[in-house]
């Protein structure tokens, strides 16, 4: 399926809005970013459910079949599905935010740095261990509120078009963003940030080798598409244990075939 990424000058625009018009929340009601904890280990990852043994053709029909606007029973589990059936409770804001100590391709203050304290502790673990290897990452985006992502998705639907902008940007509450458990990655120089040029990059093959064994995912699989409803992003991972992560992947699934439709 073929995406039609935003230009840089949209982008661009969009934060210009957010800034003219007060579609995003107010610099009052922003909360501070909290500094990182000094301690650097990944606390023991919330126990990940019993795989489904539901016939992949099952699994793949998961995001149609969930009814429309389903709501996550536990927000806090690192291990939900959010997608464009299954949605966050309404302003969902997790507790445990966290500035995660790596570095961004911006320098000012943002809640796009933000992400809930294991998978941060784990993102800071991953960016070490690439920089070992030669490959330097950059955090993008990080958590986006409500807030945020409503502004952004009437965005690209007044310049982009409905059907478009569904293919890369989700509605409010059903942005894996919304969870504190995603963060969009480019290397450390900013080149195609959450751009389809990232595909294919040193730190594009790195991520997809070794992000289960810090606990993420490549959330959105290249030849997936119809299964998570998004075009392929090889910069956007999610964070979901090391051993939900590495069974996910060695399996060639996404989650929405892991758990299946009952999920």
């Amino acid at each position: 399926m073929h995406k039609h990424k935003p230009t840089r000058k949209a982008l661009l625009a969009v934060a210009a809005i957010a800034l003219i018009s007060g579609c995003s929340a107010p610099v009052a009601d922003l909360p501070k970013l909290v500094a990182p904890p000094a301690e650097n280990t990944i606390p023991a990852p919330s126990p990940a459910p019993a795989p489904t043994t539901a016939g992949t053709a099952n699994n793949q029909a998961a995001v149609e079949k969930a009814p429309t606007g389903r709501v996550v029973a536990n927000p806090d589990d690192v291990t939900l599905i959010v997608n464009k059936s299954i949605k966050l409770p309404d302003n969902y804001r997790p507790a445990d935010l966290v500035v995660p100590n790596v570095a961004f391709i911006f320098t000012e203050p943002d809640d796009k740095r933000l992400m809930r304290k294991e998978a941060a502790r784990a993102l800071e673990q991953m960016f070490a261990a690439a920089k070992q290897d030669g490959i330097h990452l950059a955090g993008v985006s990080g958590y986006r509120s409500f807030a945020t992502q409503s502004a952004l998705f009437d965005y690209y639907v007044r310049t982009q078009g409905e059907e478009t902008a569904r293919k890369y940007s989700a509605e409010p509450g059903h942005s894996e963003h919304q969870t504190g458990l995603a963060m969009d990655i480019s290397g450390s120089t900013g080149k195609c940030a959450a751009d389809d040029c990232f595909a294919g990059t040193p730190e594009a093959l790195w991520l997809e080798q070794h992000a289960p064994e810090y606990g993420f995912i490549i959330r959105y699989p290249k030849g997936k598409e119809s299964i998570t409803g998004y075009a392929y992003e090889p910069w956007h991972v999610r964070y979901v244990g090391v051993a939900t992560a590495k069974e996910t992947v060695a399996r060639g699934l996404t989650l929405e075939e892991y758990y299946g439709p009952g999920r």
